[in-house]
């Protein structure tokens, strides 16, 4: 009897595409920007340092699109864009603020979280992990107004040697998630990652409706406004040469703010009582994830990489589209920060100044000051609420909205009171 005839099996091999790790947030706004972080800080890097800035250089932008045929929706949207706006000059300006950015990478593409403070017109505010750095959401008014303010923003930070009280613009963002556009813009954190704020205020040098709210109030540390000043009886104490220094720095600022015809920013000022009990330090309650957390965040999916057109006046730089882009691999723990000990570190407490007695004797205060909300231009809107709120108060009403230059005097003059 014969042997019976051996069976083979046949296996039949399917290629299989190689996984690529991406982030993924609550958000997918935030899963596609901490991506396009990741993508555009690589392709920079790729791109020698230039000794002079172009015009075309404040005009250009870099853009992919990226569309997942074999996606899982809990990871990533199935279709995402992600547009640069004037990337060596945004580069720039972090080299002049002292910004490595591998390190700027790594702060944006651990984690983000939503902060409970609110934006003008609505917008939301973002806080890296790490808390060195605000994302804030824009109007498209705002994204005009960058737009048009961005080479003297930049001539004015090169000449001042980065001395200066004024926002830290560090990147520009759209991010369309299908075909829904947000703007976002990246900016310093005025305020230290590792000293909690006792007592927060926002001043504009106008009395007229400018008091905390209850619903304000209620939180842990409440923004508090000019009325709340001039009632607490409060005082920013840093002694005369130091008074100095900062009111000439403002000038300088207000008058910069004042010639581009932009008005209602206001003096952030944040203060840490070295003898208080502390507070979280965070705007968010917990603290960053663990590595291994921040893991079982990392999912894995297969993506196409293509490329669009763009109608428009601006000059464009687009990707080629060789092949599925680099994503990020999995997050990096952020580094702790070390302890304060009394001496403050420049690059996590850059906008900080210690409190001084009229004899210039430290007082146990830190304060934190800075410029903010900046982008917004007297135009028709404005001068339609002047005319309205001077109707409603009176014409000797000290109401917030006037025309930039009295708006810089009164801010100024105010500021100067409150200072010693």
């Amino acid at each position: 009897m014969s042997a019976p005839a051996t069976k083979r099996k046949h296996l039949k091999l399917k290629a299989v595409a190689p996984k690529q790790k991406l982030f993924r947030a609550n958000d997918p706004l935030l899963s596609v920007f901490m991506w396009g972080i990741n993508h555009t800080i690589s392709e920079l890097n790729q791109v020698n340092m230039q000794v002079m800035l172009m015009p075309d250089d404040f005009k250009s932008y870099s853009k992919i699109r990226v569309d997942n045929h074999m996606f899982n929706k809990d990871n990533m949207p199935s279709h995402f864009k992600v547009k640069e706006y004037c990337p060596l000059v945004f580069r720039n300006l972090r080299q002049k603020f002292g910004i490595d950015d591998m390190q700027y990478m790594q702060s944006l593409t651990s984690d983000i979280r939503l902060t409970d403070a609110a934006g003008k017109s609505g917008a939301r505010l973002f806080l890296s992990c790490d808390q060195r750095y605000f994302i804030k959401t824009m109007v498209s008014e705002e994204v005009e107004i960058m737009h048009h303010i961005l080479k003297q923003y930049h001539q004015y930070v090169v000449e001042c040697h980065a001395q200066t009280l004024l926002p830290q613009y560090l990147g520009m963002y759209r991010i369309t998630v299908n075909d829904t556009e947000t703007y976002l813009l990246v900016m310093k954190n005025v305020f230290s990652p590792r000293l909690s704020l006792h007592t927060k205020y926002d001043l504009k040098g106008s009395t007229v409706d400018r008091q905390a709210s209850d619903k304000e109030r209620a939180k842990d540390v409440p923004t508090l406004k000019d009325n709340d000043f001039v009632s607490d009886k409060a005082m920013i104490r840093v002694g005369e040469k130091e008074k100095e220094r900062l009111m000439n720095m403002l000038h300088s600022d207000v008058q910069f703010l004042s010639g581009l015809h932009l008005m209602d920013y206001s003096l952030i000022v944040g203060i840490h009582d070295v003898n208080a009990e502390e507070k979280p330090t965070s705007f968010f309650p917990e603290a960053c994830d663990t590595l291994q957390e921040v893991e079982e965040e990392v999912e894995t999916v297969e993506e196409e990489a293509g490329e669009e057109g763009e109608e428009g006046e601006e000059k464009g730089v687009e990707e080629n589209g060789e092949g599925p882009p680099t994503p990020p691999d999995s997050p990096h723990p952020v580094t702790p920060f070390t302890p304060y000990t009394g001496s403050l570190d420049e690059d996590l407490e850059r906008f900080a100044v210690p409190s001084l007695t009229a004899e210039g004797v430290e007082t146990g205060e830190i304060y934190f000051m800075a410029l903010i909300d900046v982008l917004t231009k007297y135009g028709m809107k404005k001068r339609t609420a002047q005319a309205a709120k001077t109707v409603k108060h009176g014409a000797g009403a000290d109401i917030s909205t006037v025309k930039p230059d009295q708006y810089a005097r009164r801010f100024l003059e105010f500021i100067s009171k409150c200072m010693e």
